[in-house]
């Protein structure tokens, strides 16, 4: 599989773009990750539950992979895909490899997402030869899920020009195409805003610039590369509500959407990835050191049971 990108993005440094087409066995994907509105309201609150609808029955697993297995092995390819390949439009500087060059179990129940700087296997890239790489996982064709509780625990790399994400496209976007796909960013992180993450809806209407979301910040100074943090959103119809570490700080409906269509009322595959570089988070600098790392603890959905 290659990832290529189709889609033109402006150069706005303090914005974020994202876009791919990476070809699937049955299906050809293109994406988008684009920069939170100004002025966007969170809604926090208290998150204490598997799935922020009431049930008194037990939540159901629907998916959960806790990448237990042996130190280095790859992860499960019954449940993820490896795409390989650069992304033009957005600017980013790093390849994604195939196997476990960059995605490995650690054998102590961590996936390890790992962006280096070097290119050992001489990949080109849209500026020329590479000069990082990295990893990016999806589950088109192995797992779908419409509603639900959606969850990582995860410890995000630090540095300049780093950008790791946790995210959702639409199963359809092979036939419909992104943004009427829709996609919901549960994480985004990128190394200049150490403390703060976005979580973000795209949609027809509402993508690009003018995603729908908002941000999280850390108390007290603190850096969500310190330490595991568990993202997620609780997603019913007509509802998404993102939370951090059980604390809910915003709630998106169709009210939001200014009259645009809410297209949240079906299967969404998962995406996991850690980027280098691109037009929101800018480049690496002097300051940035390298390996860097996204370590995962496990990835879960539930619902009601």
């Amino acid at each position: 599989m290659t990832v290529q990108s189709p889609r033109h993005a402006v150069r706005r440094p303090a914005k974020r773009r994202r876009a791919t087409l990476y070809a699937l066995s049955l299906l050809c994907c293109s994406t988008a990750m684009t920069a939170l509105p100004a002025g966007a309201s969170a809604a926090p609150g208290p998150h204490t539950g598997a799935s922020s609808t009431a049930s008194s029955a037990p939540a159901a697993v629907a998916f959960a992979d806790e990448f237990d297995g042996p130190a280095g092995s790859a992860v499960d390819g019954g449940t993820w895909q490896i795409e390989t390949g650069d992304n033009v439009n957005n600017h980013e500087r790093q390849y994604y490899t195939p196997g476990n060059d960059n995605a490995a179990l650690d054998g102590q129940g961590n996936l390890v997402i790992t962006a280096r700087k070097e290119n050992p296997g001489n990949y080109q890239c849209w500026y020329g030869t590479c000069e990082y790489t990295s990893s990016r996982l999806n589950t088109s064709g192995r797992f779908t899920q419409t509603y639900g509780h959606v969850e990582a625990r995860m410890k995000v790399p630090r540095g300049q020009g780093m950008w790791p994400a946790f995210w959702m496209l639409g199963a359809d976007i092979g036939s419909v195409g992104w943004p009427d796909s829709g996609e919901i960013d549960v994480m985004e992180n990128v190394g200049f805003e150490p403390g703060t993450v976005h979580g973000t809806l795209h949609g027809p209407g509402y993508s690009g610039s003018g995603g729908i979301g908002a941000g999280y910040t850390l108390p007290g100074g603190a850096a969500f590369a310190d330490d595991f943090h568990t993202f997620a959103v609780d997603w019913a119809p007509d509802s998404v509500t993102w939370s951090v570490d059980g604390t809910v700080y915003q709630r998106r409906t169709p009210a939001d959407l200014n009259g645009n269509a809410w297209v949240f009322d079906k299967p969404f595959f998962l995406i996991l990835n850690l980027a280098v570089g691109g037009y929101w988070p800018g480049d690496p600098d002097g300051s940035t050191s390298f390996p860097q790392q996204l370590v995962v603890d496990y990835v879960r959905v539930t619902t009601d049971g």
